[in-house]
């Protein structure tokens, strides 16, 4: 009898034992149930990688110049709205009283850097690589303007495209052996035919056809423009020299074509070897307004010494602002009174150009003179090719290529740059993790 008691109380505690185990897989299970549809439903809502919020988007091509959160997901922009939820996205950056853009387009650099002593821009010393200027300008895209020549592009391409973070696309000079001194001056060396083969056989890299330099007459330009006509691309300009000068209402009106760029549209070099789009006086040409009508497009390109407040303070008094803002980056101009794209952006604004103004001529327009109009906007589903801008507020100066200085309020500084959809340059860490001492831990922004 006591056996069994024994027996029955035994049974009765395993089996309660059971019920427990049983109640609390019960239990679990209820709880589960309940929470992991909102796991689900946050995993599935977190749809974009990076948010950019709060700032004011400029995006020309878009008419957007108002505060919206710009949302990317893939490498892509996914979106583009107001009050977007944080919860959306991995990843927020804060972009309050920022400007948010598309990824500047810079028309005109030399980038072609190398180590031949004779080369110059073209595989030489005057060129310089492309990815320590552009991210930290807020620029994604550069323009070589006519480094190489369709003798060497194929070394370009290998040196310097398959290497650069940066997207860079090309102008081709005419001279087959590129930009790189004397050669400029070889006629023989301007092979139309061979400039437009090489520039279809590359033509994803290859937007435009390049002359520069030449002194004398007009055999430059002309086989640039039938190597353009060839290939059916652009021609970008830099006018040389001529004594007498040739004279600069002709090239835009006998010479070149609608859609052709006049690159150093500030250039100014009295009683020298060329025309300016200013008299020698200061006075705008009367024909100018008249050949940016005809489709002529004017380019900044900046350069070591092609911005002469001279030429820039009549011609914009006058309403002249040109159609693309450029740097011609290389090696003398990235440390005098051109520094970077931003600061040439700024110097225009300081000038009295509007600040979507400056965004467009930087941007949606270069895009559309290239014929990339996949570029220079935040259009959904475009690469997420962005710049995030403050414009500082205090006192500044701007220096031209005579050295002379012009005092300005505003300067446009880069603050975030992603290249399709990674963060290139972050200047105050806006998308970074913050780092917590406690534990040697970084936590979240």
């Amino acid at each position: 009898m006591l056996s069994g008691e024994m027996f029955d109380r035994k049974s009765a505690h395993r089996f309660r034992d059971i019920l427990k185990a049983v109640l609390s897989v019960m239990r679990t299970a209820i709880a589960l149930a309940v929470i992991m549809p909102g796991i689900t439903a946050m995993a599935v809502a977190q749809d974009l990688d990076l948010l950019i919020k709060g700032g004011h988007v400029i995006d020309p091509k878009n008419n957007r110049n108002e505060v919206l959160d710009v949302g990317i997901a893939d490498g892509k922009i996914a979106v583009v709205a107001p009050n977007v939820p944080a919860s959306r996205a991995q990843k927020v950056v804060d972009a309050s009283g920022l400007y948010v853009t598309p990824g500047l387009i810079d028309l005109h650099v030399h980038i072609f850097n190398g180590t031949d002593p004779e080369g110059g821009y073209s595989n030489g010393f005057s060129s310089v690589p492309p990815d320590p200027f552009s991210f930290r300008a807020g620029v994604t895209t550069v323009v070589d303007a006519g480094s190489a020549g369709w003798k060497n592009f194929n070394q370009f391409v290998a040196q310097t495209v398959k290497h650069s973070r940066t997207r860079v696309l090309a102008f081709l000079n005419i001279v087959g052996s590129g930009m790189s001194g004397i050669h400029e001056q070889n006629v023989e060396d301007m092979n139309p035919k061979m400039t437009a083969l090489v520039a279809r056989r590359y033509a994803d890299l290859i937007v435009g056809i390049k002359t520069a330099h030449f002194n004398g007459g007009w055999e430059a330009v002309d086989k640039a423009v039938e190597a353009g006509r060839l290939a059916e691309l652009p021609v970008m300009v830099d006018f040389g020299g001529s004594n007498p000068p040739l004279p600069l209402e002709a090239l835009f009106f006998e010479h070149l074509r609608p859609g052709d760029i006049y690159t150093h549209a500030y250039a100014h070099f009295p009683g020298g070897s060329r025309e300016a789009v200013v008299e020698d006086s200061g006075e705008l040409r009367a024909f100018v307004p008249k050949a940016q009508e005809r489709g002529i497009v004017f380019d900044v390109g900046h350069g070591g010494g092609s911005f002469r407040y001279s030429a820039a303070m009549p011609a914009t008094k006058a309403g002249f602002w040109p159609n693309t803002i450029s740097t011609d980056l290389h090696i003398g101009s990235m440390n005098a009174g051109m520094k970077d794209m931003a600061n040439v952006m700024s110097k225009m604004l300081v000038l009295g150009m509007p600040l979507e103004d400056v965004i467009r001529a930087s941007t949606w327009t270069p895009a559309q003179v290239i014929h990339r109009p996949e570029l220079g906007n935040l259009d959904v589903g475009a690469e997420a090719d962005v710049a995030v801008f403050n414009l500082r507020e205090d006192d500044f100066g701007y220096v031209d290529s005579d050295g002379n200085m012009w005092p300005g309020s505003q300067k446009l500084e880069a603050e975030l740059t992603l290249r399709a959809g990674r963060v290139v340059w972050d200047l105050n860490g806006i998308a970074s993790p913050r780092w917590s001492e406690s534990g040697n831990e970084q936590a979240g922004l």
